[in-house]
C-alpha cells in the first residue's frame, strides 16, 4: 500500500488538534459544515446545536503563515466601540484556532442582490460605522505608510504587467515607487485611524436586529493598521466584487466628509489617489493570486478593478506618474488575461 503523502499527513494532524480544541469546549458534538473561506490560508466551519443554535470554527494554520493573535486583538477592541465584530468565544493560539460569534450569512452582497431597494441604506450604515470607528482612541498598529503602499502599489508591475508580458523591469518599478511615494506623502495626510484594508460587500453582514453603527458586521480585519481614513471608504465604495452605483460612491463620500468634519478638497485628494494606490495593489494581488496559487477566478475581477483604476489617474495629483502607467501597463483585453490564467 502506498503511503500517505505530506498533505494527506499534515490533514490529518490538523484534524487530530481540531478535534483536540472542541473536545475542550461545550461544542464537541456539534454538526460540522464547512463555510465559503477567502483568499487566505483560513478555513471556516459553522458548527451546529441540537437546538439549531450555531458558532463558527476559523482553522488558520501557523505553519502556513496564518496568527490568530491580531484578529482576537482587532475584535476585541471594535467590539468595545459598540462595533459588530464577531465575539471570541474560545480560542487556542498556539494551533491557530477560534470559535466565534455566528453572524449569520447575510453579507452585503447577498442582501443587495435579494433586496436591490436596501442598498443605499447599507451604504449608509457602513459609511457611518467607519465614521464611528474613526472617531474612537487609536490602538497601537503598525502604520500603512507611503512607502509601503508605494511597494504594494509595485505589484501591478512586477505581477500584473510582467505576468501578461513574460518579462521584469525593475528599473521601471523601482521609478514609479519612488514618484507614487512621494506623491502619497504629499497627498494622504492627517492623523491615523484604524483601516481594516478589506472593508467591502463580500466582507459586511447585514444584522438590521440590531441599532445604528451596530447592524454592520465586520469580518476580515485582522491587517488593520494604522492608515488614512479615506482608505476603507475607497474599499467599500470602489469595491473589486460589484458595481457600486456612482451616485451612491459621490453621496457617500460626501456623507463621510460631513459627519466626519473632515478638509473637503483634502479628503477628496486622498480618496483618488488611496483609490488608485488600492486599485493597482488588487491588479497585482489577482494576478499573483492566478499565476502563482492556481486561483484564476480572480482574473474575471481584474477589469472592474482596472476601471476603477484609470478613472482616478484622471486626477491632478497623479500626473507625475499617469503617463509612466499608462504606457506600462497593459489594458484587461481578454488576449492579456488569458495570460494571466495558469
Amino acid at each position: 500500500m502506498a503511503a500517505p503523502d505530506g498533505a494527506h499527513l499534515r490533514m490529518t494532524d490538523r484534524n487530530s488538534l481540531r478535534e483536540t480544541f472542541l473536545s475542550e469546549t461545550a461544542y464537541a458534538s456539534w454538526q460540522s459544515a464547512p463555510l465559503a473561506g477567502d483568499a487566505s490560508n483560513r478555513r471556516y466551519e459553522r458548527l451546529t446545536g441540537s437546538a439549531g443554535e450555531t458558532v463558527v470554527l476559523m482553522d488558520a494554520p501557523p505553519e502556513k503563515g496564518e496568527d490568530v493573535r491580531p484578529f482576537i486583538r482587532i475584535a476585541e477592541y471594535l467590539r468595545a466601540q459598540g462595533l459588530s465584530a464577531p465575539e471570541v468565544l474560545a480560542k487556542d493560539v498556539e494551533h491557530g484556532f477560534l470559535l466565534l460569534e455566528d453572524l449569520g450569512d447575510d453579507l452585503y452582497a447577498r442582501v443587495i442582490e435579494r433586496e436591490p431597494t436596501l442598498e443605499r441604506e447599507l451604504y449608509e450604515a457602513a459609511t457611518d460605522a467607519l465614521v464611528a470607528l474613526h472617531q474612537a482612541p487609536m490602538p497601537e498598529l503598525a502604520p500603512y505608510g507611503p512607502r509601503l503602499m508605494a511597494e504594494m502599489a509595485g505589484l501591478a508591475l512586477s505581477k500584473y504587467r510582467d505576468g501578461i508580458h513574460g518579462g521584469h523591469d525593475p528599473e521601471l518599478q523601482s521609478r514609479f515607487e519612488n514618484q507614487f511615494e512621494d506623491i502619497l506623502r504629499e497627498t494622504v495626510k492627517g492623523d491615523p485611524v484604524l483601516v481594516q484594508r478589506d472593508y467591502h460587500a463580500e466582507n459586511l453582514l447585514w444584522l438590521p436586529d440590531r441599532d445604528g453603527v451596530a447592524r454592520v458586521g465586520l469580518l476580515d480585519f485582522q491587517d488593520a493598521r494604522a492608515g488614512h481614513p479615506a482608505y476603507d471608504l475607497v474599499s467599500l465604495l470602489q469595491d473589486a466584487r460589484r458595481d457600486v452605483p456612482a451616485g451612491i460612491e459621490m453621496q457617500m463620500i460626501s456623507r463621510y466628509i460631513t459627519a466626519a468634519g473632515a478638509d473637503e478638497s483634502g479628503f477628496r485628494t486622498a480618496y483618488t489617489v488611496l483609490g488608485v494606490q488600492r486599485n493597482l495593489r488588487i491588479l497585482g494581488v489577482f494576478a499573483r493570486l492566478s499565476l502563482d496559487y492556481g486561483k484564476p477566478h480572480y482574473v474575471d475581477l481584474i477589469p472592474r478593478v482596472w476601471d476603477h483604476f484609470i478613472r482616478g489617474l484622471d486626477h491632478s495629483a497623479l500626473a507625475p506618474v499617469a503617463g509612466l502607467l499608462r504606457d506600462s501597463l497593459p489594458a484587461p483585453t481578454p488576449e492579456n488575461l488569458d495570460k494571466l490564467r495558469p
